[in-house]
């Protein structure tokens, strides 16, 4: 056996190897076998190997180590023996034979010559689609020997064979003949002619085509008669021009095949037996005709089934017979057919079963009892027939009439939703609110309903394409203002609809334009629209960006210049048409400036505006007034007042929230010297107008513009004080002339009193029937209607002061934070009577007008107005505390704005809480002697406590003192949102670079909640629940100090800041201090607080509406509550008497016998905690023992509770005198209506306390007669029992001797 090659062997070594390997003759390890050819399927396998005399190597003994890598000499490749290579054959000729690659293939691809074949075209057909293919045909033109072909091969290979069939067109008409006498021979060619058979030859004896064959009901044969004698007898009603027009008509709409095919089939009839002219009938959907009746569509829906079903054949009646070669047919699931079996028979009219719902193709209606055909009506098969006629035609009529009309189906829906569980209406409605419904949302929101059916591309359409008349575009740019003053989402959907904008400003707003003719324009298209105006502005007030997308994309700046640059009298437009047109280009100029933009405009318009300006007293003494000027005029002098506003020199500071980060910082464009001359031209219009006060049909008509001019005036010094290149002398010195020469005469003014005397009766606040919801107001549709209207005296009317006296105020404020020596003469305007009237009435405790739309808006007006005085109010108070005129009045109405504030007004609430509700000053009391008038009140008051060192008076003076630290407590407790306030403060203060936008938030509570004041108390809690350890203890102290702190003082001072609060309400959040931690309520000071307050909420006058049986606010449940109460109380209370009397005071017999038996039943360890003394009782010993008590448990736990000796008058003495006072009540009562439970309750517990053996506790409960709080025992005892309860007690005591009971 030879060796493995070695390291260092070469290929000379191998093959001397082999050599003696093959001379030896040995067997090899590896045998070489030849395999068959692959291409050939019959080799013979019994044939012996292939001799091969290539090399073999074996692989037996060869070294476990591979040889070293040695080069071998080149190999040269040898030919196989039985492929010998062909010695004439060229080696490149055969590799390019043998290329495959597109190259070598595209070089041999030959066009081939078609230039001599005739070119076939398609055959000419009336219908838009061929004919359908039915797969019932697979089967009957395949040949048994055929291979599987598809479909398309197959309707390919159809079509090529009945070309091959088809006649001339020409040829296949003549063969559908019309009827006798009604087709004109002229319109026939001879051969045609000949073909015709007369009318009357082909006879009546029945249908042809539709013979019912297959039909499973056994009237099928009558059901095609019916249909033959209906075709039969509407031809003989048809005049001959009607035939043919129709035969001539269904020619042209049917396939030249169909009709050929029918041709084909009128002969075979003629020729050869119904049996095969069934072979030939094509399924489907295809169109019947012969030549004695029209052709005739049928229906896929028509019953057809065999006339002899299989006897084998399922019980299921339907009318078409399954079979295996359909698609998915082979397995035939009877219960998904059982629709398509036939109707079932009509049911009498006067059934009491509702009835089958079927309609026309009309989508009427039909009566039940009308037998008609299923081809020609729409039937339901379901159980519920009805919902047919809601969810197949309701749509249709409804899109008859406007495309966007809910449906019924829509409507049965919602009904479905309200009967529906609320776990399975939540499982099946989506979470987020755009994968719901329109209906849904218009449910909840008409305008998200209708955005979310795709109005506004139909409204383009509508604008864009069809043109409408005039009346149509207004309405829909009414409906589309309405959609964008709806959110900023709804308008950035308006803005960025597709083409929607662009068709508006091009259509409606064009820059030139020709009146064609005198009268109502015919159209709208092309001519200058106040209203599409209108929506770019309303749009600009959804935000500012959109306001910059409207400017810079929409080419604005060319439609503002010429509807601005021209004076509304000279535009060829109507003049009304023309004065609103330049109203609101004023406006919408305005609202772009109030962001900042815009202001490029100004210096283009520069001379425009002021010889706009000069013309304005003249246009003011033009009598009468004219309404639109007047509205025009007001809009531009606010223009002018937002253009002044940009000169303000504060930049925007970078900001880093999400609010601030899409506000822009571009610096105004507008310098101060560009408006430092409006001033001397709108002041002479201030001074013109203001004469014309005592006139009130004249200052009606003009108030517009007085009011336009004292906000210019605003803005104009405002903007003028934040100038640092100017001197302050200079604008200081022109306020006092402007002062000394208009304002304060205007002061003096009689007929000034006249405007604040009407501020009730225009006051929304104070009228709350101005807000009240219109009765056709849907509350899910946006609306500023009321049932009020708009009367001329209220804050929207004409006659209204709201809107000047507010612009006066604003102007006094902003000279008094400029210049402080006119505060104290400006404030006069606090002392007149109509105002101090108005803020009485506002204090008065009547109900909030309802909060919807309307009332935000007004509202909000009405709460600027209240801010603005009262804010001057402080500035006085600031300057000169002692000249303080109304400081409490004015603080009582800081602290109820404070709580009436809505959103949108983050400014005026956060500036309230810094400068006026804690102001030292609006707290009168302080120095007047009101901490001493406390104390000798409770000294007069009945139950107060007796500990002069703690007196309220006291307490009340530390607060007074401590107000700094109250204010930071409030101030960290009442925080507001971050975003809404830096957007409310740049609105109100005039920043244009941070305002986001004009739309008020959505109404739906105040800024601050109701019981603000226990706000701090209320976090403390919440902290303490979260997270059991709390705050560190000096954090939980100092706020829970000064919050008691600051309740003290509304409690004694300003009560009417707290009425919104019910005593309970008020309880159950001092009950908080007790339940956030096991120290605070230890804290001397602290207790001292709470117990004054608890000393105010059991006064006499107040305690009859101390009421926990009802609802309370922002708590769900006051007897959950009380049992944490007891809970903590029985674990960490000590017998604190404080704490003790807080559980005391809810168990006062009027209150729910819940709490009274969750503290015997379930909680009786607290009783010998509960040790307050008699006389440290906050309220009457009578309101626990009057009157008796009725529960029966409760009795029984009463006297349980004394017999075990759980409660004992050394460790609760005011449960015990309650108790004893109840259970002997119960014992010697003698209703003779009470039940036999009761009775024998209470003869079974006065026989078992005749046996009690204490003495003492059987002497009390016997011998009690009235509660005496003075006595240690709390009640009064009788010497002997009075002949009655003796009586009594005998026959009880006296039967139960008898009978020799012994009960312990």
């Amino acid at each position: 056996m030879l060796s493995r090659p070695k390291p260092g062997e070469s290929e000379v070594d191998l093959l001397r190897f082999q050599s003696q390997f093959l001379a030896t003759g040995a067997a090899p390890a590896v045998q070489l076998v030849k395999k068959g050819n692959r291409g050939g399927g019959n080799a013979n396998l019994d044939q012996p190997l292939l001799q091969d005399r290539r090399d073999v190597v074996t692989l037996d003994n060869l070294p476990d180590s591979p040889p070293a890598l040695v080069p071998a000499p080149p190999k040269r490749a040898r030919p196989s023996p039985g492929c010998p290579l062909p010695e004439h054959e060229d080696p490149e000729e055969r590799l390019n034979r043998h290329d495959q690659h597109i190259t070598a293939v595209l070089t041999k691809i030959i066009e081939r010559d078609t230039s001599s074949v005739a070119v076939n075209l398609p055959v000419p057909s009336g219908v838009a689609f061929p004919p359908v293919f039915h797969r019932s045909q697979e089967r009957q033109g395949k040949s048994a020997t055929s291979g599987k072909r598809s479909i398309f091969a197959q309707e390919i290979a159809a079509k090529r064979a009945s070309e091959a069939r088809v006649l001339p067109v020409r040829e296949v008409v003549s063969t559908l003949d019309p009827p006798e006498g009604t087709a004109s021979c002229e319109a026939l060619t001879p051969r045609e002619q000949g073909c015709q058979l007369p009318w009357g030859s082909r006879g009546f004896q029945g249908p042809h085509l539709v013979t019912g064959r297959g039909l499973g009901s056994q009237d099928a044969e009558q059901e095609a008669q019916t249909i033959h004698e209906e075709n039969i007898a509407k031809l003989q009603a048809m005049a001959p021009e009607e035939i043919l027009r129709e035969q001539q008509l269904l020619l042209a709409q049917l396939d030249p095949n169909m009709v050929a095919f029918l041709r084909s089939h009128n002969r075979t009839h003629e020729q050869a037996a119904e049996k095969a002219t069934e072979q030939q009938r094509p399924g489907g959907h295809s169109a019947e005709v012969t030549g004695d009746k029209p052709i005739v569509p049928t229906s896929a829906r028509e019953p057809r089934q065999e006339d002899d079903p299989d006897p084998g054949a399922p019980a299921l009646a339907l009318p078409v017979t399954p079979h295996k070669e359909w698609v998915h047919m082979d397995t035939v699931e009877l219960e998904k057919l059982h629709w398509t079996q036939d109707l079932p028979p009509l049911r009498r009219q006067r059934t009491q079963e509702r009835m089958q719902a079927r309609f026309n193709l009309q989508g009427e209606l039909l009566a039940p009892d009308v037998d008609l055909p299923t081809h020609l009506g729409l039937h339901h098969h379901g159980e519920e027939a009805e919902e047919l006629l809601d969810s197949t035609f309701s749509w249709y009529h409804g899109a008859l009439v406007f495309p966007l009309m809910p449906s019924q189906e829509d409507k049965e829906d919602d009904e479905d939703e309200d009967e529906e569980h609320p776990a399975e209406k939540a499982k099946r409605k989506s979470p987020e609110e755009g994968s719901q419904p329109p209906s849904d949302l218009a449910r909840h929101d008409v305008i998200k309903g209708l955005l979310a059916t795709n109005l506004l591309p139909r409204l383009r359409y509508v604008l864009e394409v069809t043109c409408p008349a005039p009346s149509v575009v207004l309405d829909i740019l009414a409906v589309l203002i309405r959609l964008a003053r709806h959110s900023l989402e709804s308008a950035t959907r308006v803005l960025e609809c597709p083409r929607l904008i662009e068709t508006v400003v091009r259509e409606f707003l064009p820059t030139s334009w020709s009146l064609k003719g005198v009268g109502p324009a015919p159209s709208l298209h092309k001519m200058p629209c106040a209203t599409a105006m209108k929506l770019l502005r309303v749009l600009a007030s959804a935000g500012r960006n959109i306001a910059a997308r409207l400017l810079s994309s929409f080419d604005l700046r060319s439609r503002l210049c010429r509807f601005i640059a021209e004076a509304p009298q000279e535009m060829a437009l109507p003049p009304e048409e023309a004065e609103t047109l330049s109203t609101e280009a004023f406006r919408l100029w305005a609202v772009a400036a109030s962001y900042g933009q815009g202001g490029d405009f100004y210096r283009e318009l520069y001379p425009v505006l002021m010889r706009a300006l000069q013309a304005v007293p003249g246009e003011l003494s033009t009598q009468p007034p004219r309404p639109l000027s007047v509205q025009r005029i007001a809009s531009f002098l606010t223009l002018l007042a937002q253009l002044t506003l940009a000169t303000s020199s504060t930049a925007p500071e970078p900001s880093s929230d999400a609010a601030g980060a899409g506000v822009s910082a571009t610096p105004s464009s507008i310098t101060w010297t560009q408006v430092s001359g409006l001033q001397p031209l709108v002041e002479p219009c201030l001074r013109q107008t203001l004469k014309l006060l005592p006139r009130p049909e004249m200052w009606r008509a003009l108030s517009p513009v007085p009011t336009a001019c004292l906000l210019f005036l605003d803005a104009y010094y405002q903007a003028w004080s934040q100038q640092p290149s100017l001197c302050p002398g200079d604008w200081l010195q022109d306020m006092e002339r402007l002062s000394e020469s208009l304002l304060l005469p205007l002061l003096r003014t009689p007929t000034l009193g006249s405007l604040w005397d009407s501020l009730g009766s225009c006051s929304p606040l104070c009228n709350p029937q101005f807000c009240v919801r219109a009765p056709e107001a849907l509350p899910s549709l946006v609306s500023l209607g009321s049932t009020g209207g708009h009367p001329s005296l209220s804050l929207a009317g004409s006659a209204s002061p709201f809107p000047f006296l507010t612009a006066l105020l604003s102007l006094f404020n902003t000279l008094a934070r400029i210049h402080k020596g006119l505060c104290n003469q400006l404030a006069a305007v606090l002392a007149a009577p109509g105002l101090q009237n108005y803020f009485l009435q506002c204090l008065a405790p009547v109900a909030a007008p309802p909060l919807t739309p309307l009332s935000a808006w007004v509202l909000r007006h009405e709460y600027h107005l209240q801010y603005l005085a009262l804010i001057l109010a402080q500035r006085a108070a600031t300057v000169q505390p002692d000249l303080a005129i109304n400081a409490a009045l004015h603080h009582s109405m800081v602290l109820a704005l404070l709580g009436r504030l809505l959103p949108g007004s983050e400014h005026l609430a956060h500036e309230l809480l810094l400068s006026c509700v804690f102001r030292l000053e609006f707290l009168p009391e302080r120095a007047s002697g009101g901490p001493e008038a406390a104390d000798f009140s409770d000294r007069l008051s009945l139950g107060s406590g007796k500990d002069s060192g703690c007196g309220r008076g006291a307490l009340l003076a530390q607060a007074c003192q401590d107000l700094p630290s109250i204010r930071s407590c409030y101030l960290t407790h009442c925080s507001l949102a971050g975003a809404s306030l830096l957007a409310s403060q740049a609105l109100y203060r005039g920043e244009l670079q941070r305002v986001p936008g004009l739309l008020l938030p959505v109404p739906k509570e105040p800024l601050l909640p109701t019981d603000w004041p226990f706000l701090p108390l209320i976090h403390l809690y919440h902290q303490a629940s979260d997270a059991p350890s709390g705050l560190p203890p000096a954090d939980t102290v100092g706020t829970a100090l000064r919050a008691l702190q600051w309740l003290l003082v509304l409690e004694s001072w300003r009560p009417q800041a707290l009425w919104a609060m019910p005593p309970a309400a008020r309880l159950a959040r001092l009950m908080c201090v007790f339940l956030v931690d096991s120290e605070l309520f230890r804290e001397t000071p602290v207790q001292h607080l709470v117990a004054a307050l608890l000393a105010r909420l059991c006064q006499p006058k107040v305690l009859p509406d101390l009421k926990l049986d009802c609802p309370l606010p922002g708590l769900a449940s006051f007897p959950d509550l009380y049992a944490s109460f007891l809970e903590h109380f029985e674990a960490v209370s000590y017998g604190n008497h404080l704490f003790g009397a807080l559980v005391l005071l809810p168990l006062q017999r009027r209150f729910s016998v819940t709490l009274r038996l969750a503290l015997f039943g379930e909680h009786v360890g607290a009783l010998r905690a509960l040790g307050l003394p008699l006389t440290q009782l906050p309220v009457s010993l009578e309101c626990y023992t009057e009157p008796p008590e009725d529960n029966l448990a409760l009795l029984q736990l009463y006297f349980r509770a004394l017999v075990t000796g759980a409660l004992c008058p050394r460790w609760c003495p005011v449960l015990y005198a309650v108790a004893v006072a109840h259970v002997n009540s119960f014992i010697f009562s003698q209703d003779p209506k009470s039940s036999d439970e009761v009775k024998a309750a209470r003869r079974s517990m006065l026989q078992k306390t005749w046996l009690l053996a204490d003495e003492g506790l059987r002497q009390h409960l016997l011998h009690y007669k009235l509660p005496n709080s003075a006595l240690p025992e709390g009640f009064e005892l009788y010497p002997q029992l009075p002949p009655l309860r003796q009586q009594y007690l005998q026959s009880v005591t006296s039967g139960m001797l008898q009978n020799g009971v012994s009960e312990a």
